[in-house]
């Protein structure tokens, strides 16, 4: 077989692939998809960051873009849980092209916002969970301070704000198969690091702009009653 031709069946496999990844996580999901005072915009460079309670939300929110802004959005992971094993480590380096980070050994060289930075060049947005782990009972945690000063190093950043609803029932912690359930994915008002803003400041900002998402759903799952 000719290198070429053996490139344009790979090429083609990962299209398959990435194709049936994302059919089955809407299937799974179930999301319904609302932009509220937003819309989507290939035209700048974002970070779309949300609550973060199953290893499901990263491929729900990027399963959720548009076509054209999925291929240019890149999701922040763990590198133990997404580099283990073949088929996670296929997953997350040839169809989410993930910016994984060592959550274990980090020096100088290799901080998350520096491989972040590098990953995203001029051309990726990112897809990242300020809380820093999944939440244990589906209560949004504290930031911590990663999505601030990857900021401070590009202010120029479109940020989106993003409430998950229910993809811990779908799959809760310590479970290996998702169940198939209904769940929304709502996309918030851009934001941007204020010149001279303070961390605390700009945290509880990003915070409360999840929060307030979270405050919608919950008024959208009223009128469905």
């Amino acid at each position: 077989m000719q290198p070429n031709s053996k490139f344009l069946i790979v090429r083609l496999f990962n299209a398959c692939a990435k194709k049936t990844l994302i059919v089955l996580s809407r299937i799974v999901s179930g999301a319904t998809i609302l932009w509220y005072e937003s819309q989507p915009d290939d035209s700048c460079q974002r970070v779309y960051f949300a609550n973060h309670t199953s290893h499901l939300d990263a491929l729900v929110i990027w399963s959720a873009l548009p076509a054209s802004i999925r291929e240019k959005t890149r999701m922040v992971a763990a590198k133990d849980y997404w580099a283990a094993g073949p088929i996670r480590r296929y997953i997350s380096r040839n169809l989410l092209k993930a910016v994984l980070i060592e959550r274990e050994s980090v020096s100088l060289k290799n901080t998350p916002i520096q491989v972040m930075v590098e990953e995203m060049q001029d051309e990726y947005s990112l897809i990242l969970f300020p809380e820093g782990g999944r939440s244990q009972d589906g209560s949004l945690g504290e930031f911590k301070s990663g999505l601030y000063y990857l900021c401070r190093r590009r202010p120029d950043l479109e940020l989106i704000p993003i409430y998950l609803n229910n993809l811990n029932g779908i799959l809760p912690r310590g479970k290996a198969l998702p169940v198939p359930m209904l769940s929304r994915v709502i996309f918030g008002p851009p934001m941007w690091l204020e010149m001279d803003e303070r961390k605390e400041s700009f945290l509880l900002r990003a915070r409360n702009a999840v929060q307030k998402l979270q405050q919608l759903e919950e008024i959208y799952e009223e009128e469905e009653m």
